[in-house]
Protein backbone atom coordinates (compact mmCIF):
# COMPACT_ATOMS: atom_id res chain seq x y z
CA UNK A 1 0.00 0.00 0.00
CA UNK A 2 1.03 3.61 -0.54
CA UNK A 3 0.92 6.38 2.05
CA UNK A 4 -2.66 7.31 1.14
CA UNK A 5 -3.94 3.80 1.83
CA UNK A 6 -1.73 3.45 4.92
CA UNK A 7 -3.16 6.65 6.35
CA UNK A 8 -6.70 5.48 5.70
CA UNK A 9 -6.08 2.17 7.45
CA UNK A 10 -4.35 3.94 10.33
CA UNK A 11 -7.25 6.37 10.73
CA UNK A 12 -9.75 3.48 10.70
CA UNK A 13 -7.80 1.73 13.45
CA UNK A 14 -7.62 4.92 15.53
CA UNK A 15 -11.34 5.59 15.13
CA UNK A 16 -12.18 2.14 16.46
CA UNK A 17 -9.66 2.31 19.28
CA UNK A 18 -9.83 5.94 20.42
CA UNK A 19 -12.90 7.46 18.76
CA UNK A 20 -13.29 10.67 16.77
CA UNK A 21 -12.48 13.29 19.42
CA UNK A 22 -9.51 11.61 21.08
CA UNK A 23 -7.69 10.68 17.86
CA UNK A 24 -4.87 13.08 16.96
CA UNK A 25 -2.91 13.43 13.74
CA UNK A 26 0.10 11.96 15.51
CA UNK A 27 -1.96 8.93 16.53
CA UNK A 28 -2.80 8.31 12.88
CA UNK A 29 0.83 8.75 11.85
CA UNK A 30 1.93 6.26 14.52
CA UNK A 31 -0.72 3.73 13.44
CA UNK A 32 -0.02 4.11 9.73
CA UNK A 33 3.74 4.43 9.59
CA UNK A 34 3.34 7.45 7.33
CA UNK A 35 4.55 10.98 8.12
CA UNK A 36 2.63 13.98 9.38
CA UNK A 37 2.97 15.99 6.17
CA UNK A 38 1.41 13.20 4.13
CA UNK A 39 -1.97 13.77 5.82
CA UNK A 40 -2.21 17.24 4.30
CA UNK A 41 -0.79 16.08 0.99
CA UNK A 42 -3.22 13.20 0.49
CA UNK A 43 -6.34 14.35 2.36
CA UNK A 44 -6.02 18.07 3.01
CA UNK A 45 -6.63 17.84 6.77
CA UNK A 46 -6.93 15.38 9.63
CA UNK A 47 -10.72 15.86 9.73
CA UNK A 48 -10.99 15.05 6.02
CA UNK A 49 -8.96 11.89 6.58
CA UNK A 50 -11.11 10.94 9.57
CA UNK A 51 -14.26 11.43 7.52
CA UNK A 52 -12.83 9.26 4.73
CA UNK A 53 -11.98 6.57 7.28
CA UNK A 54 -15.46 6.76 8.81
CA UNK A 55 -17.06 6.44 5.36
CA UNK A 56 -14.86 3.45 4.57
CA UNK A 57 -15.77 1.72 7.83
CA UNK A 58 -19.46 2.29 7.09
CA UNK A 59 -19.13 0.88 3.57
CA UNK A 60 -17.29 -2.19 4.86
CA UNK A 61 -20.00 -2.75 7.47
CA UNK A 62 -22.70 -2.55 4.77
CA UNK A 63 -20.88 -5.08 2.60
CA UNK A 64 -20.50 -7.48 5.53
CA UNK A 65 -24.17 -7.20 6.50
CA UNK A 66 -25.25 -7.82 2.91
CA UNK A 67 -23.17 -11.01 2.83
CA UNK A 68 -24.54 -12.13 6.20
CA UNK A 69 -28.16 -11.63 5.21
CA UNK A 70 -27.63 -13.19 1.78
CA UNK A 71 -26.31 -16.32 3.49
CA UNK A 72 -29.46 -16.46 5.64
CA UNK A 73 -31.91 -16.06 2.78
CA UNK A 74 -34.35 -18.95 2.52
CA UNK A 75 -37.35 -18.86 0.21
CA UNK A 76 -39.19 -21.38 2.43
CA UNK A 77 -39.72 -18.97 5.32
CA UNK A 78 -42.52 -16.42 5.56
CA UNK A 79 -41.96 -12.73 5.02
CA UNK A 80 -42.29 -12.08 8.75
CA UNK A 81 -39.81 -14.82 9.62
CA UNK A 82 -37.33 -13.53 7.06
CA UNK A 83 -37.58 -9.97 8.40
CA UNK A 84 -37.25 -11.14 12.01
CA UNK A 85 -34.16 -13.14 11.08
CA UNK A 86 -32.68 -10.17 9.24
CA UNK A 87 -33.24 -7.91 12.26
CA UNK A 88 -31.63 -10.47 14.57
CA UNK A 89 -28.67 -10.71 12.19
CA UNK A 90 -28.24 -6.94 12.41
CA UNK A 91 -28.29 -7.10 16.20
CA UNK A 92 -25.59 -9.75 15.99
CA UNK A 93 -23.53 -7.33 13.92
CA UNK A 94 -23.92 -4.71 16.66
CA UNK A 95 -22.35 -7.09 19.15
CA UNK A 96 -19.55 -8.10 16.81
CA UNK A 97 -18.75 -4.52 15.78
CA UNK A 98 -19.34 -2.77 19.11
CA UNK A 99 -16.40 -0.29 18.69
CA UNK A 100 -17.72 0.75 15.28
CA UNK A 101 -21.18 1.51 16.68
CA UNK A 102 -19.69 3.46 19.56
CA UNK A 103 -17.86 5.58 16.99
CA UNK A 104 -21.09 6.06 15.02
CA UNK A 105 -22.79 7.54 18.09
CA UNK A 106 -19.82 9.78 18.82
CA UNK A 107 -19.62 11.03 15.24
CA UNK A 108 -23.34 11.85 15.17
CA UNK A 109 -22.79 13.84 18.36
CA UNK A 110 -20.20 15.96 16.54
CA UNK A 111 -22.62 17.22 13.90
CA UNK A 112 -23.72 20.23 15.92
CA UNK A 113 -20.18 21.64 15.98
CA UNK A 114 -19.00 20.30 12.62
CA UNK A 115 -21.03 21.68 9.68
CA UNK A 116 -19.03 19.64 7.15
CA UNK A 117 -19.89 16.43 8.97
CA UNK A 118 -23.56 17.37 9.15
CA UNK A 119 -23.56 18.22 5.45
CA UNK A 120 -21.98 14.86 4.64
CA UNK A 121 -24.62 12.98 6.66
CA UNK A 122 -27.38 14.87 4.88
CA UNK A 123 -25.85 14.08 1.49
CA UNK A 124 -25.51 10.35 2.15
CA UNK A 125 -28.87 9.91 3.89
CA UNK A 126 -30.75 8.96 0.69
CA UNK A 127 -28.11 6.44 -0.34
CA UNK A 128 -28.10 5.02 3.18
CA UNK A 129 -31.86 4.47 3.01
CA UNK A 130 -31.47 2.93 -0.43
CA UNK A 131 -28.79 0.62 0.92
CA UNK A 132 -31.01 -0.53 3.77
CA UNK A 133 -33.79 -1.42 1.32
CA UNK A 134 -31.25 -3.41 -0.68
CA UNK A 135 -30.01 -5.16 2.47
CA UNK A 136 -33.47 -6.08 3.78
CA UNK A 137 -34.84 -7.05 0.36
CA UNK A 138 -31.75 -8.97 -0.70
CA UNK A 139 -31.19 -7.02 -3.92
CA UNK A 140 -28.57 -4.73 -5.43
CA UNK A 141 -28.77 -0.98 -4.76
CA UNK A 142 -29.44 -0.42 -8.48
CA UNK A 143 -32.70 -2.37 -8.16
CA UNK A 144 -34.13 0.00 -5.52
CA UNK A 145 -36.42 2.70 -6.89
CA UNK A 146 -36.52 6.28 -5.66
CA UNK A 147 -40.04 5.69 -4.32
CA UNK A 148 -38.94 2.59 -2.39
CA UNK A 149 -36.09 4.62 -0.93
CA UNK A 150 -38.43 7.42 0.19
CA UNK A 151 -40.97 5.08 1.74
CA UNK A 152 -39.61 1.70 2.79
CA UNK A 153 -36.10 3.11 3.04
CA UNK A 154 -37.22 5.74 5.53
CA UNK A 155 -39.04 3.06 7.54
CA UNK A 156 -36.07 0.69 7.55
CA UNK A 157 -33.81 3.56 8.57
CA UNK A 158 -36.04 4.58 11.48
CA UNK A 159 -36.30 0.94 12.56
CA UNK A 160 -32.57 0.41 12.26
CA UNK A 161 -31.60 3.54 14.23
CA UNK A 162 -34.12 2.69 16.93
CA UNK A 163 -32.75 -0.85 17.23
CA UNK A 164 -29.19 0.40 17.41
CA UNK A 165 -29.82 3.01 20.11
CA UNK A 166 -31.87 0.63 22.24
CA UNK A 167 -29.14 -1.97 21.94
CA UNK A 168 -26.43 0.52 22.93
CA UNK A 169 -28.44 1.63 25.97
CA UNK A 170 -29.14 -1.92 27.18
CA UNK A 171 -28.43 -4.89 24.96
CA UNK A 172 -30.23 -7.25 27.37
CA UNK A 173 -33.60 -5.55 26.95
CA UNK A 174 -33.25 -4.67 23.26
CA UNK A 175 -36.11 -6.15 21.20
CA UNK A 176 -35.69 -9.32 19.18
CA UNK A 177 -36.51 -9.46 15.50
CA UNK A 178 -39.66 -11.46 16.24
CA UNK A 179 -40.83 -8.85 18.78
CA UNK A 180 -40.32 -6.03 16.29
CA UNK A 181 -42.18 -7.88 13.55
CA UNK A 182 -45.03 -8.66 15.96
CA UNK A 183 -45.09 -5.01 17.01
CA UNK A 184 -45.40 -3.89 13.39
CA UNK A 185 -48.17 -6.42 12.78
CA UNK A 186 -50.14 -5.17 15.79
CA UNK A 187 -49.73 -1.52 14.82
CA UNK A 188 -51.03 -2.17 11.30
CA UNK A 189 -53.86 -4.37 12.57
CA UNK A 190 -54.90 -1.90 15.26
CA UNK A 191 -54.41 -4.48 18.00
CA UNK A 192 -51.56 -2.84 19.91
CA UNK A 193 -53.37 -2.90 23.27
CA UNK A 194 -54.61 -6.46 22.85
CA UNK A 195 -52.73 -8.79 25.16
CA UNK A 196 -52.86 -11.56 22.57
CA UNK A 197 -52.46 -9.28 19.57
CA UNK A 198 -55.44 -10.97 17.91
CA UNK A 199 -58.25 -9.03 16.26
CA UNK A 200 -61.52 -8.86 18.16
CA UNK A 201 -60.18 -10.28 21.42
Amino acid sequence: MGHREDLLEGAKACLLEKGWVRTTARDIVAASGANLASIGYHYGSKDALMMAAFIKLTEEWGDEVSRTLAARADGAVSRGEYLAGALDALTGQFERDRPFWGVQLEVIGQMGSNPDLKKWFAEVLPSGREGLVAIFEGVQDTEVSEEATRTAGALYHALFIGMWVQWLVDAKTAPTGAELVEGMRRVLAGTVLNASGADGE
